[in-house]
């Protein structure tokens, strides 16, 4: 069963903040260089070495900033509202959390997430949905586990799953894209007694 970042679960896990700077994906990451702690760049690192010679990750998000995080959370709320009048507000929040986590557990605006893919010499690979499909738009296809994708993404998904699991990284099951390292969630699945990263309302860089 697939635990969500609205899970009291995962609220319920300390914050002991560990005091990791922020730091600048380099450019091997793709154009975006992105803002992460310096804790995950290094992971990130480990898992780029352990890729097949031609093979990259390509990083398009790390760290959010707390309003971005509640623009999207506001406006894929009211997607689903729209479609179901009828939903409560303790069901929005469930389903809405499947694609955008609420702010106070938000991996990403603690700076302890990236989206990101697989990219060879010609593009990124075929992973069987683009970054950011929702559930709705994609049925479904955008967890990792899905089983309505191709044969090639799901190679490709579990080649990812290998070099990041392997580096210490966990995934949010609702988004094959989405990797994360010392947030609430990964403290959670990891069995950490705490999580080493919060929310931020500012970056502090090394």
């Amino acid at each position: 069963m697939v635990i969500l970042l609205s899970d009291p679960r995962v609220s319920a896990v300390p914050v002991r903040d560990a005091g990791v700077p922020f730091v600048r994906l380099g450019a091997e990451f793709g154009v975006a260089r992105a803002w992460v702690r310096a804790d995950l760049a290094e992971r990130l690192g480990w898992a780029r070495e352990a890729l097949p010679a031609g093979l990259s990750l390509r990083v398009v998000e790390g760290h959010r900033e707390l309003a971005r995080q509640t623009e999207i959370i506001d406006a894929y709320a009211a997607e689903l509202r729209a479609a179901d009048p009828g939903v409560t507000e303790a069901e929005l929040r469930r389903l809405t959390s499947r694609f955008v986590a609420p702010v106070e557990v938000a991996p990403h605006v603690a700076g302890a997430a990236v989206d990101l893919t697989l990219a060879g010499p010609d593009g990124d690979l075929d992973m069987g949905t683009p970054i950011d499909a929702t559930p709705e738009e994609s049925g479904g296809a955008c967890y990792f586990a899905a089983g309505n994708v191709g044969v090639e993404a799901r190679a490709n998904r579990m080649l990812l799953g290998r070099v990041l699991g392997g580096a210490e990284l966990v995934n949010y099951p609702t988004e094959w894209w989405h990797w994360s390292y010392g947030d609430r969630y990964w403290a959670l699945m990891t069995g950490a007694p705490a999580a080493l990263h919060g929310p931020v309302g500012e970056r502090v860089a090394a």
